[in-house]
């Protein structure tokens, strides 16, 4: 070693005693470089060489501080992008359910009697008496509805209107011959018809509609059987009525609750809500998945731009298509029955639906994880779900204003679609799924453009730091010749 040391301390010395050729100087240039190479390639494979466990955290060697700083950095900015998403993203969630109501949804009230009765009921419902009311009540008049209450509950069914309260026809007659002529079976109940959807949205309407019509109808109950029993008080009938059909004094009005669409399935909330969820993780897998096949065949960087787009694109759709189905399938083994509104064509309709769904909210990831890469991905999924789940539980009618962009939102219209197959709702299958096909038109158009985009750069990347290379090299070269 001493003599190779001392050979080049000569040859340098000699070198620099005598005239430098350019072309000399080069050669010594590269063979110093080659040299400078060769030892930062043993380091490399030092360190590569070294055994597991060898190390403590708290080691004290340069490269000891230089891991435990690199972790340090890594964890505790995760960690502080994981908090940073409590007070940024989580909020929407608690947002959307902090003050539901912001307002009322809308009922009507149709008087088919047009007697004392349905003109004081009308009068109450439309004054929207009880603080705790959730319904905002309209007085419709009854010539709107040439086909009597049946029309009104259509109406309700076709999702013209959340709930609607119908004071049937003859009821005041029916009524006032009871009073006149003891009928024993006078029932109360036959009076007022409310009219609800559940299958439309089963928080609305267990938590809104039904606990507002329960407690506004209860009211106007009490009041007219309080008014009806002071006025029949001088009825020479009184007593022969009392004594024979006591429940025309005691509950001359009363209210029957139709749902007309009940939410009757309980394993639909797996499919209509959870469910949703589960794709977009069970998407995530398939990104993944991708993007391992892709690194591990080398196909991520010898593949053109072309030819790797139309691979991603064409190998998620048919995973997709394959998932969707057994997906499916195993909705059916639990006997959700999808056959209400399309008959046997359900199943075809039902698979669809969570194709172009899953398409929807999958290739959004898909697209987003070439510039995010797989460290930034989650952080975007999990914004995914919270804004989709969001504006899935609760009408939007009744969330702050904010939170319309629910309209566009790939699970309220997937869910939507869903309930039209399950429950026979109102059918807003073409709507919904065109909504969806434009998510994945939009996928279908950033993905190809991300992907060039990180391609491009990609490029130049090697590019310039070959030029930086070259020019350290010539200004070495400067240097040395000028030496």
């Amino acid at each position: 070693m001493s003599t190779a040391v001392n050979s080049s301390s000569s040859s340098a010395t000699s070198v620099a005693s005598l005239p430098l050729q350019p072309s000399t100087g080069k050669a010594q240039f590269e063979s110093a470089f080659s040299k400078e190479v060769t030892v930062q390639e043993v380091i490399v494979q030092d360190e590569v060489d070294l055994k597991p466990g060898s190390r403590r955290f708290f080691d004290k060697s340069p490269e000891g501080n230089q891991a435990r700083k690199t972790y340090l950095t890594v964890f505790f900015g995760g960690t502080f992008m994981v908090i940073l998403l409590i007070f940024t993203v989580l909020p929407i969630y608690w947002g959307s359910l902090w003050k539901i109501p912001t307002r009322n949804l809308n009922g009507w009230v149709v008087d088919f009697d047009g007697g004392f009765i349905g003109q004081s009921v009308s009068q109450a419902l439309g004054s929207n008496q009880g603080s705790q009311s959730r319904v905002t009540w309209t007085v419709i008049p009854a010539t709107n509805f040439p086909g009597g209450p049946q029309q009104l509950s259509d109406a309700v069914r076709d999702e013209q209107i959340w709930t609607a309260v119908a004071i049937n026809p003859g009821s005041t007659s029916r009524l006032t011959a009871a009073l006149t002529a003891p009928n024993t079976s006078y029932d109360g109940a036959e009076v007022i018809t409310a009219l609800g959807v559940e299958a439309r949205n089963e928080n609305a309407y267990r938590s809104l509609i039904r606990p507002s019509l329960q407690g506004t109808l209860d009211v106007i109950s009490r009041t007219m059987a309080k008014q009806i029993a002071q006025n029949a008080a001088n009825s020479t009938a009184l007593a022969s009525v009392m004594a024979a059909s006591p429940q025309t004094i005691v509950s001359p009005v009363y209210y029957t609750i139709h749902n007309l669409v009940p939410f009757d399935q309980a394993v639909a909330t797996a499919s209509t809500f959870v469910g949703m969820l589960y794709q977009v993780i069970m998407g995530f897998f398939v990104v993944m998945i991708a993007q391992g096949a892709r690194d591990a065949s080398g196909y991520q960087k010898t593949l053109s731009t072309k030819s790797l787009v139309i691979l991603r694109l064409s190998s998620s759709s048919f995973a997709y298509l394959m998932i969707s189905l057994f997906y499916s399938l195993m909705n059916l083994a639990f006997k959700l029955d999808v056959t209400r509104k399309f008959g046997n064509g359900g199943f075809m309709v039902f698979w669809m639906v969570n194709y172009v769904g899953m398409l929807a909210v999958a290739l959004a990831l898909e697209s987003l994880i070439t510039l995010l890469t797989v460290r930034g991905i989650g952080f975007f999924m999990f914004f995914w779900i919270i804004t989709n789940l969001s504006v899935s539980i609760f009408p939007l009618e009744v969330m702050p204003s904010i939170f319309r962009y629910g309209y566009a939102a790939p699970f309220y219209n997937l869910s939507r679609a869903l309930r039209t197959v399950v429950f026979g709702t109102k059918n807003h299958v073409g709507q919904s799924v065109g909504i969806l096909f434009a998510w994945v038109v939009i996928s279908f158009i950033t993905l190809p453009l991300i992907q060039w985009f990180v391609r491009r750069n990609e490029t130049r990347t090697p590019i310039a730091n070959e030029e930086i290379g070259e020019q350290r090299s010539r200004t070495s070269f400067e240097t040395h010749s000028t030496l």
